[in-house]
């Protein structure tokens, strides 16, 4: 027989095709899906296994992060305030180096109980030593796609990641009831030489799993494809044929119209990192062009190194913000579209559609709580907009993914936060002193 939970809430925003806030209404779950979802009925308490009940509370999806290094959250401040590349040579890199393999294990459970805490269901994750990252999602419990960083310079280290990226996928792919799901994850076109790209491209399609790259984040990236191949990164990518396949790409900052048509006819998926972005001055994604022309779009926050936070609801906000600043149009990324970046979109960036990032009979039970007893939620004349301009991840008392709860009441019921503190700051100062 099923494990049935029961959760009934003041407010559930539901959405399919459309966003919907059911008032007074409940979600059953069943295992790991939604059986029910809408106002509430008469049933008897002792057909569930579990009843949870939120007075003043709204139910919606989580968040799906799109983009992270996850273990990076060991580098939180070690070397803020400098220029991207001068911050990879000069500070990331040469601590990089010193990376052992358990050190990824507990800087990915430290990126994980913040990306929890902040109402993340759902991430993209793309470093080093991934079977322990996805050792550490297994134990946490949370939903995760995880890609083997590569890169082809070195051509000898080039197919030795290509290998490990390969065994990731074998050894993980669709494992933890389906939570984990594994990409592969070539760097950027200026750490991954054409030919790698296309032995990329030929096990992405051999093993049928997309590519997860970094993409056009800075003008010095461009001016560097432009001179090498004579075509800009998003170009170059259609060349080699990288685009006719799955493909999330991250930053996508610095694009022509040209680029924007070509990613819009390849349905190429798009993370966004605002925060990121602004941090190392790499400029701003034309996201309201991309959304216009059908491109789907979704929010990450990239590494803890490079933000410094893991808070999609600031990502959220930012992605709202900025485009209506720099436009100088305040009707450009509405609320109600920021919230979809943060929630369908990135299922769909993460091929998960309608899986998760919705709220519907038949989707898998991840979502968050908020409580809404709070000054900023009031008045409630658009609990929506008060999602995006108002939230707070401190409001945030519940979160669930597959069906099991993995916070309450603030309270983190997979991980040992005191251990995980003590782990990171251990590991931390070794690789950075």
């Amino acid at each position: 027989m099923p494990k049935k939970k029961l959760l009934q809430a003041d407010y559930i925003l539901a959405w399919d095709n459309a966003p919907e806030i059911i008032s007074q209404g409940e979600i059953v779950i069943e295992d790991s899906l939604i059986t029910y979802i809408g106002p509430r009925l008469e049933r008897r308490e002792k057909d569930f296994e579990e009843i949870i009940k939120g007075r003043d509370n709204l139910i919606m999806p989580g968040f799906i992060n799109t983009h992270t290094h996850a273990a990076m959250s060991l580098f939180r401040g070690y070397a803020d305030d400098m220029a991207l590349m001068d911050w990879l040579n000069n500070k990331i890199w040469p601590a990089e180096a010193k990376l052992r393999k358990e050190d990824i294990y507990w800087g990915t459970m430290l990126a994980i109980a913040e990306m929890l805490r902040g109402g993340t269901t759902c991430f993209a994750d793309m470093y080093f030593h991934m079977d322990e990252a996805a050792r550490a999602c297994l134990e946490s419990g949370i939903r995760a796609s995880l890609a083997q960083g590569l890169t082809g310079l070195d051509k000898i280290k080039g197919m030795a990641g290509l290998k490990e990226g390969s065994s990731l996928v074998r050894n993980w792919h669709n494992k933890g009831d389906g939570r984990i799901t594994v990409m592969l994850g070539p760097h950027a076109p200026y750490t991954c030489p054409p030919d790698y790209l296309q032995k990329v491209l030929e096990k992405a399609a051999d093993l049928d799993v997309p590519i997860h790259i970094h993409l056009a984040e800075t003008r010095a990236e461009v001016k560097e494809c432009l001179s090498k191949y004579g075509k800009t990164p998003v170009e170059l990518m259609e060349e080699i044929g990288l685009l006719d396949h799955r493909v999330l790409a991250a930053h996508c900052v610095h694009l022509t119209e040209k680029e924007i048509e070509i990613l819009a006819e390849k349905e190429t998926a798009i993370a966004h990192n605002p925060g990121s972005n602004l941090k190392l001055g790499s400029g701003t994604a034309p996201v309201a062009k991309l959304l216009e022309k059908g491109v789907p779009v979704g929010l990450g926050t990239d590494s803890a190194a490079s933000n410094n936070n893991l808070d999609m609801l600031e990502e959220m906000r930012l992605a709202a913000l900025l485009p209506k600043g720099l436009l100088e149009n305040p009707t450009v990324v509405p609320a109600e579209t920021a919230l979809k970046m943060a929630t369908i979109n990135g299922a769909d960036a993460l091929f998960l559609s309608n899986e998760v990032g919705i709220l519907k009979k038949g989707a898998k039970a991840d979502l968050i709580m908020f409580n809404l007893n709070q000054p900023h939620f009031y008045p409630r004349h658009n609990i929506l907009a008060h999602l995006v301009y108002s939230a707070r991840s401190a409001d945030i008392n519940l979160v669930m993914v597959n069906g099991t709860v993995l916070m309450s009441d603030g309270e983190l019921l997979t991980i040992d936060e005191e251990r995980v503190f003590f782990e990171a700051q251990l590991r931390a100062t070794r690789l950075v002193y």
